[in-house]
């Protein structure tokens, strides 16, 4: 008994540091005293009452299972939930320039660091990791606009177009569609009020493939193509620093158009980005994007898989060197892997599907047990596979918690 709350205690612990909840304010908010909750905390109290599991469960905004079950817990634990999504929707609804200490000073170097470790957690797909950090940077992102000297524009607006942008892209992994959509606006608002093409490209493709998830194809195909064509006489001037972010929107409109059955514009496209990673391609390993030739392979099985030309996506996939893929971020070699287990499904290679959305969990656990993309591979597969392979779509399945 004294280790089972231990264990709940230490839950109660990790829940509460994942909310950013002060021992003060969540005693308070569950009725008991800080004593109290270092007891249960330490695993010194047993927290046994199923009405008071519940209270706790309830403040920390978890299903009083994940406090009592250790699956339960660690599949919980691993995902963005629905409590982090609500916090990134209330940074978007909060405007820190209107209250009283909207002047607050804030440390410009520690706010850059803090967007360049959430970029990275993001290559990395490590979503719990920007989830639980995003709307912080959100709010600080904003007050330093606000406070920003002439000088410091730009930079403060960089990292605000980044914020948005982060908000936006990990709403669309986890389907909220609708405020994907806002945070790329806001990216957009955020870079348009400023002279300067690097935050605008980037917002720009936010802002497009939130398009793409309001079935918008036609517009963000636009917009993608205007400012790929603005850029053009800066990328020449520019070429290390905008080169990159011009090839990447023809590659996402290269995807979108895909998305529209669109061969002749989603060739065409390809062919762009190709021409600019080839370009580019020297100054791969210098640029955040990852753009370069093998990002734009990838892209290309993407789009075929969206053409529905999975089996020439697959034979495309054998001519992309696998030692090129290990070079690119982990958050694309998993959405690469799942492109491809897609395309085994739809030629009913049911076994190298299950193999290849394997490979994609060991890469990046949180795109496989978290997506609800993946979730829908993973029933596809307990569907369709036997032997061998179906009995490693179960175990997959059980740690996303997926049933058929």
């Amino acid at each position: 008994m004294e280790e089972s709350a231990e264990r709940i205690g230490a839950r109660v612990r990790y829940w509460r540091e994942r909310r950013k909840l002060p021992r003060r304010q969540f005693a308070d908010m569950v009725g008991r005293s800080v004593s109290w909750l270092d007891k249960i905390e330490s695993g010194e109290r047993e927290l046994a009452r199923l009405p008071v599991i519940e209270r706790v469960a309830d403040a920390l905004s978890i299903d009083p299972a994940v406090l009592t079950d250790n699956n339960r817990d660690q599949r919980t634990r691993q995902c963005v939930d629905a409590s982090e999504v609500l916090a990134i929707r209330a940074a978007l609804a909060t405007y820190p320039g209107l209250s009283p200490d909207a002047h607050v000073t804030i440390d410009l170097a520690r706010l850059t660091r803090q967007a360049s470790y959430l970029d990275h957690a993001w290559a990395m797909s490590r979503f719990t990791v920007v989830a639980r950090n995003l709307p912080s940077l959100m709010a600080d992102a904003y007050v330093a606009t606000q406070a920003a000297s002439d000088a410091g524009l730009v930079a403060t607006r960089r990292i605000l177009v980044t914020a948005n942008r982060l908000a936006s892209s990990m709403l669309l992994k986890f389907e909220s569609n609708d405020l994907a959509w806002l945070a790329a606006d806001r990216a957009m608002h955020t870079a348009m009020g400023i002279d300067d093409t690097w935050s605008l490209a980037r917002a720009t493709r936010s802002v497009a493939r939130a398009m793409t998830s309001i079935h918008q194809h036609p517009q963000a195909i636009v917009t993608l193509v205007a400012m790929a064509d603005r850029m053009r006489g800066e990328v020449r001037a520019n070429p290390a620093e905008l080169l990159a972010l011009q090839g990447m929107l023809y590659l996402a409109a290269s995807i979108t158009a895909a998305g529209q059955e669109d061969r002749a514009l989603a060739d065409g496209m390809h062919e762009a980005a190709i021409d600019a990673a080839q370009r580019f391609e020297p100054h791969h390993d210098d640029h955040h994007t990852c753009f370069g030739v093998a990002n734009t392979l990838i892209h290309r099985v993407s789009a075929l898989v969206r053409l529905h030309e999975c089996g020439q996506a697959l034979e495309f996939a054998k001519t992309i060197s696998p030692w090129a893929v290990a070079t690119l971020s982990v958050e694309r070699q998993s959405n690469y892997l799942l492109d491809l287990t897609k395309a085994h499904i739809s030629v009913g290679n049911y076994r190298q599907a299950a193999r290849m959305l394997g490979k994609a969990e060991q890469t990046a656990p949180e795109e496989v047990r978290c997506r609800p993309l993946a979730h829908g591979l993973l029933r596809s597969l307990l569907n369709t596979t036997t032997g061998e392979p179906a009995r490693l779509v179960r175990q997959m399945a059980g740690r996303a918690g997926v049933e058929a």
